[in-house]
């Protein structure tokens, strides 16, 4: 469950109707990761579907839940109706911290690598980043510390990014980071479009 939690800091969200009735929602481009949470929880609701945008070819998946006992320990939580920018780093048991951070960097994080040129040396080199985003600076600040603590990782850096605050990792780091997330992971309850980069990262480097 501490994924699921992860992923719904980063991609959920909760709100009461007028009737008082109590929803969380999770939301994905990806299908694959709503279909995963939707087993995990055992729920029976239909999964919904809509484009992105009028223009768009993609769709965007959700899948809500009525439940005014989940509503009720996700506040104990810590987690609100409004946490974009609110966010605080629940309490995870440090055995959980690993799927809890998966969970968020599924939602709310990216992993990339490339191959470009740099001129000043003439040659090819690897780029290897990773980076979790947030509206929240203080839960950013929170998980760097925890990664740094559990996963060995520098300090990386934590700055303002467009419209959100930014952590991110370099190289090695991305390296400590994705063995820390998926080590020992055998329930599948990850995204495989992300998985599969960190594979081929590390099967190209060498590592």
């Amino acid at each position: 469950m501490a994924y699921v939690l992860g992923f719904f800091a980063a991609d959920g969200s909760m709100y009461v109707n007028p009737r008082g009735g109590k929803y969380i929602s999770f939301y994905s481009n990806d299908r694959e990761i709503i279909e995963k949470i939707k087993h995990c929880l055992s729920a029976k609701h239909k999964i919904g579907k809509r484009k992105v945008s009028k223009i768009s070819s993609n769709f965007r998946y959700t899948l809500q839940i009525g439940s005014k006992q989940v509503y009720s320990d996700l506040i104990k939580l810590g987690l609100t109706s409004n946490k974009s920018t609110t966010l605080e780093f629940p309490k995870i048991p440090d055995e959980y911290l690993r799927d809890f951070v998966r969970g968020y960097f599924d939602g709310d994080g990216n992993i990339l690598f490339k191959n470009y040129y740099r001129k000043d040396r003439k040659k090819f080199k690897y780029y290897f980043a990773t980076k979790f985003i947030c509206g929240s600076k203080i839960f950013l600040g929170c998980l760097r510390e925890y990664l740094i603590w559990y996963a060995n990782l520098s300090p990386g850096s934590l700055f303002v990014g467009e419209r959100c605050f930014v952590l991110s990792f370099a190289m090695k780091d991305s390296k400590r980071l994705c063995e820390f997330m998926y080590e020992g992971v055998k329930n599948g309850l990850y995204l495989k479009r992300k998985y599969l980069i960190y594979k081929q990262a590390i099967n190209i480097m060498g590592w």
